[in-house]
């Protein structure tokens, strides 16, 4: 819709505008964090957003009031089991307790609540599948940053695997509510909430983590932990998909921001990639030999790309025109392809980070993006809960000695701040999913008067 466009982007220049402003001087302390949660739950948490997407429109028995909530509170004390039965009860124990962490965990068969009379009765009947990437898993392509640093070079791994996920999930298996969240320090979160992945058991989210997973892990000739691909003979359409984000980035990414097979352990780095051991000594003294110390990744990588098709070409019995014949496309994907933790997927009862918690070591909020514009979102912006604070404070004082408005034309705390675009986005998303619920609603009403 055009006019929602122009919309979102009119309030994204205003939102980065206040984070540039704030970014300066809102230094955010962890010790004072507990200070600053009574604010943010009472002021800043969107509470009737958060609700709305977990009761689904109240369209199946106990899908709110059965879901089980985690609190991890001050000194990492951690309540497992909590349920709620309405939106009120859930925002009050919210302001009361100030989590430090909110984790979202399946939909019970009974009130998790009573887990001590009945634990054995207890199971999971639904729960959103869920995907969690983190940018530690890059560090073997990453040389910009490493651990818990992030920055707008390798946020490019997050922004292609949340792309390549997105379009598989839409086009592979029809599913299209689909909510992105920044973890709040280095990595994505993916939920799935369409009713179909809502209710696949076990056996079934396995499927589908497997299935998007391409990436094996081998022990490297250097005793490094090395990423893989096997293509075998023909490119599977989704992995073809997948190849078709990679391929026109990889330049860009791999081999200009990261540099990383730049100088002789660079060059090393490369032929770990290659799976049979006597092509990756040939290949490692080829490049060594014919390149001077310190060629730029761009300069090894057209030489290796070279050498491959030479060696394709002139033997065509050998392991060059069989096993390696696609290993170009191979290291491609094995470098920018998602970096899934499948556990997390696979567990039909793994507890997630919920959105617009605070991450207590950096203090930024757990916000939504849209993947279509993951390549813009910017880490580093992300508001902190010192900087959410002190932009309430700069605007309630601006309007202090202006005239009172009435109570309908009041602005929302949220609104006031920089953590308003991701609030947007929740919202549109929100939107979307319950246009989709009514319109199963009115479609189960039709089957029934057929009948």
């Amino acid at each position: 819709m055009p006019e929602m466009e122009v919309e979102t982007t009119t309030t994204t220049e205003i939102a980065d505008e206040k984070q540039k402003k704030s970014n300066n001087d809102a230094i955010y302390d962890p010790a004072f964090l507990p200070d600053m949660l009574p604010v943010y739950y009472r002021r800043l948490f969107p509470h009737k957003p958060f609700y709305r997407w977990l009761s689904y429109g109240l369209s199946e028995e106990g899908i709110f009031a059965n879901r089980e909530i985690s609190f991890t509170l001050h000194d990492d004390i951690y309540i497992r089991y909590l349920c709620f039965e309405t939106q009120i009860e859930f925002e009050r124990e919210l302001c009361n307790r100030c989590p430090f962490k909110i984790d979202i965990g399946a939909v019970m068969n009974t009130r998790p609540k009573n887990n001590r009379v009945s634990a054995a009765a207890m199971a999971p009947v639904q729960r959103e599948l869920v995907f969690d990437i983190d940018m530690t898993d890059y560090d073997d392509v990453r040389t910009c940053c490493s651990d818990k640093s992030v920055c707008q070079k390798c946020w490019k791994f997050m922004a292609i695997a949340a792309n390549i996920l997105d379009a598989a999930i839409k086009e592979d298996f029809g599913w299209e509510h689909i909510l992105w969240v920044f973890s709040g320090r280095r990595g994505i979160h993916c939920w799935i909430c369409d009713y179909e992945a809502r209710h696949l058991d076990t056996q079934g989210r396995s499927a589908v983590a497997e299935y998007l997973q391409i990436i094996s892990h081998a022990m490297g000739s250097n005793g490094s932990n090395v990423s893989r691909v096997y293509i075998g003979d023909r490119m599977h359409h989704s992995v073809k998909r997948a190849f078709q984000i990679i391929e026109p980035m990889f330049e860009e990414v791999i081999l200009i921001d990261q540099n990383l097979f730049s100088s002789p352990k660079g060059i090393e780095k490369l032929c770990q990639f290659i799976p049979d051991e006597m092509a990756r000594k040939e290949t490692e003294q080829f490049l060594l030999n014919n390149l001077e110390d310190g060629a730029p990744a761009l300069k090894v990588w057209e030489a290796f790309k070279r050498y491959a098709h030479t060696m394709r070409c002139n033997a065509t019995q050998s392991v060059w025109s069989r096993r390696l014949k696609n290993i170009i496309e191979e290291i491609q994907l094995a470098c920018m392809y998602p970096r899934l933790d499948i556990n997390v997927t696979k567990g039909f009862n793994h507890l997630l980070k919920a959105p617009f918690c605070i991450h207590p070591a950096t203090g930024k909020v757990c916000v939504p993006f849209n993947a279509s514009a993951a390549a813009k979102f910017n880490p580093t912006m992300v508001p902190n809960i010192a900087q959410l604070l002190q932009e309430i404070n700069t605007f309630d004082e601006k309007k202090k000695n202006e005239e009172e408005t009435d109570e309908k034309s009041r602005i929302k705390d949220y609104k006031k701040t920089s953590m308003f675009k991701g609030v947007v986005v929740f919202e549109e998303f929100l939107r979307k999913l319950e246009t989709g619920l009514k319109a199963k609603a009115v479609k189960l009403n039709e089957m029934r008067m057929d009948f």
